[in-house]
């Protein structure tokens, strides 16, 4: 991986500059005009006035409006693991992967500290990502079983995958406040996506909440009582276009799951297989 860490001519932080694809970086989807959020009503009003989900990326890809956040990617991206000590990390908010008129979302919960904010590239360079994108290659999704760097050659058809929080957050806990806030970048990728969305996998219990919270913000019926996240769940919401969408819910891919058996690969094969 490239050693050099530019000062990035949105942020200002000296953290990875964009370089071609193949060399273990992605290419930045921000450019120095690319506006960065610096509040709650930074990420409405730019979220709003994104008309494809490029520009959404590239916008999620800069935000500055969770100072707690901001601090937290950042120091981890100047520490670093051990094991990485010789690689500049992303330290930035990892936007959303896939393709750009899905058929399927994913929606996981946020990046990893050593994972996504420092690849740049979401569910890559940890074990949740092995475990997710082994997933989407064996039922079709995903061109490779594998994801260890952003120039790897991953490449996602009909799926796009995001984050209920774009930010690595500290012990893997984002607020409430926090969830609250990049959920409104959330609900702007569901809006951008509805034309050709049928279904949605929610990895966790917040990131089915934030699908929920995020569809019923955007005028989508949602059933009541609230449909109760579990492994295996399901519900029907209904867009505003009254297009039906399936959720689907799994336990997160985390080694917390994955390594006690609380989540197996069978059990995630058939989650994935009722998209």
């Amino acid at each position: 991986m490239p050693a050099r860490t530019d000062p990035h001519p949105v942020t200002g932080h000296e953290f990875p500059s964009p370089v071609p694809p193949g060399t273990g970086w992605p290419q930045d989807p921000a450019d120095p005009g690319t506006r960065v959020a610096r509040s709650e009503g930074g990420v409405r009003r730019l979220a709003a006035r994104a008309r494809d989900l490029a520009t959404l990326d590239a916008r999620v890809s800069v935000c500055a409006a969770c100072p707690r956040l901001v601090t937290w990617r950042e120091e981890v991206a100047s520490t670093r693991r051990a094991a990485y000590a010789d690689q500049p990390y992303w330290g930035r908010p990892a936007p959303g992967l896939g393709d750009p008129h899905p058929q399927v979302l994913v929606v996981g919960l946020a990046p990893a500290a050593h994972g996504a904010n420092r690849t740049g590239r979401i569910f890559t360079g940890d074990r949740s990502g092995d475990w997710i994108y082994a997933a989407l290659h064996r039922a079709g999704y995903a061109s490779q079983a594998s994801s260890t760097h952003a120039g790897d050659g991953l490449t996602l058809g009909t799926v796009r995958i995001t984050a209920a929080v774009h930010c690595a957050p500290p012990d893997n806990a984002p607020t409430p406040a926090e969830r609250h806030t990049c959920g409104i970048w959330l609900q702007r990728e569901l809006a951008l996506a509805e034309p050709s969305l049928r279904s949605v996998l929610a990895l966790g219990g917040i990131g089915w909440d934030a699908f929920l919270v995020a569809a019923r913000t955007l005028g989508w019926e949602v059933p009541r009582p609230k449909p109760r996240f579990g492994h295996g769940a399901q519900a029907r919401l209904t867009t505003g276009s009254g297009r039906e969408i399936r959720l689907v819910g799994s336990y997160h891919v985390s080694q917390q799951n994955t390594f006690t058996g609380r989540l197996t690969e069978t059990m995630l094969d058939d989650v994935v297989a009722r998209l």
